[in-house]
C-alpha cells in the first residue's frame, strides 16, 4: 500500500510539474502583460456587474470559473488565439471569453483523463505495474484530454455548417422576396434573420450579426466576407460575392439571388441523389451479416429440426 501510495504521489508530481512546464513554455513575456491587462479588465467589468447580475445561473457560473483558469493558465499561444477564434466563430462562439473557456476546458479534460489513467493504470495486469508504463499512460491521456475540446469544436462547426447548407434555399428566397418588395439589403437579412429564427437558428444568428455589422456603416465587404468566413461554405460565398458586386457596380441583385437558389436546391438534390445511389453498396454488408443469416434461420430452421427429430427417432 505505501509503495503504491509513493508511486501515484509522484505521477501525481509529475503531471504537475509537466503542466507548469507547459505553462511556462507557451506563455511569453508579452502574452503575460496582454493577459494581465486582460485580467484587470475582466475584474472590473465583473465588480461593476456584481449588483446587476448577482442571479446567475450555475453553467454561467461554471463557465466563469473555467475561463478564470484558462486565463490563469494560458495553454494556448498567442499565435494561435486567431485560428482558434475563428474557429470558435464558425461554430458560434463569438463570446469574448470563449478563448478562456477553451484554455479551462484543456486542462480540466487533460487533467482528469490523467488522474483516470493514474487509477486504472495500477489495476492492469503485468504492464501496469512498470512505472515508465503509467507514467507515459498518463501522459498519453493528458495529451488526448488536451485534445478532445478542439475535435468537439470541429464536430459543431460541421453540424453547424450543414444546418446553414440545408437552410440556406429557402433563406435565398426569402432574400428575393424583400427585395422584390423594395427593401434594402440591411432590412432583407433582418427580416431573413427573423423568419429563420424558428426553422435554422444558426443561419438567423449569421444573418443577424452581419446585418448589425451592416447598420453600424463600416465597411460591408468586410461584414458580409466576414459572415462567409464564418460559415465556410461556398454557396454562402457565391451569395457574399453576388451581393458585393450588387452594391459595388448597382446591379439588381433579384435575378442573381433567383439563380442562386435555383442552384442551389439543384445541388441539393445532386447530393441527396449521390447518397441515394450509394445506399445500395452500403447495405450490402449489413445484410450479409445480420439480415441473410436470419432468413436462413426462419426458411431452413424448421426443415432441420424436423430432419434431426426424424434422425433422432430412427
Amino acid at each position: 500500500m505505501t509503495a503504491d501510495f509513493w508511486r501515484n504521489a509522484a505521477l501525481l508530481a509529475l503531471l504537475c510539474v509537466a503542466t507548469l512546464w507547459l505553462v511556462l513554455r507557451g506563455a511569453s513575456t508579452r502574452a503575460r502583460v496582454a493577459q494581465r491587462a486582460r485580467q484587470v479588465v475582466a475584474r472590473a467589468a465583473a465588480a461593476q456587474a456584481a449588483g446587476a447580475d448577482a442571479a446567475t445561473s450555475m453553467p454561467q457560473r461554471l463557465a466563469k470559473r473555467v475561463a478564470s483558469l484558462g486565463e490563469r493558465l494560458p495553454v494556448v499561444q498567442a499565435q494561435e488565439r486567431d485560428k482558434l477564434a475563428a474557429r470558435l466563430a464558425g461554430a458560434g462562439f463569438r463570446d469574448r471569453r470563449a478563448i478562456a473557456v477553451v484554455s479551462g476546458l484543456k486542462i480540466l479534460a487533460g487533467a482528469c483523463l490523467a488522474l483516470g489513467a493514474i487509477a486504472v493504470g495500477g489495476h492492469l495486469p503485468g504492464l501496469g505495474q512498470l512505472f515508465i508504463f503509467r507514467v507515459l499512460l498518463m501522459a498519453g491521456a493528458f495529451v488526448i484530454g488536451m485534445m478532445l475540446p478542439e475535435y468537439a469544436i470541429g464536430f459543431v462547426a460541421r453540424g453547424r455548417r450543414k444546418a446553414i447548407g440545408i437552410a440556406l434555399p429557402d433563406a435565398l428566397d426569402l432574400l428575393v422576396i424583400c427585395t422584390n418588395a423594395g427593401n434594402s439589403l440591411v432590412v432583407a437579412i433582418k427580416r431573413v434573420a427573423k423568419e429563420l429564427e424558428t426553422i435554422c437558428p444558426p443561419l438567423a444568428d449569421e444573418l443577424s450579426v452581419t446585418a448589425d455589422e451592416l447598420s453600424i456603416g463600416g465597411d460591408s465587404a468586410q461584414a458580409l466576407n466576414g459572415m462567409a468566413e464564418r460559415i465556410g461554405l461556398p454557396s454562402m460565398r457565391a451569395l457574399v460575392t453576388t451581393l458585393i458586386q450588387s452594391q459595388k457596380y448597382g446591379t439588381p441583385i433579384t435575378q442573381s439571388l433567383r439563380t442562386l437558389s435555383r442552384t442551389e436546391r439543384a445541388m441539393q438534390i445532386v447530393r441527396l441523389e449521390e447518397k441515394a445511389a450509394k445506399l445500395a453498396p452500403k447495405m450490402t454488408l449489413p445484410m450479409m451479416l445480420f439480415i441473410m443469416p436470419t432468413v436462413g434461420l426462419i426458411a431452413a430452421g424448421p426443415a432441420v429440426i424436423r430432419l434431426m427429430v426424424v434422425f433422432r427417432h430412427h
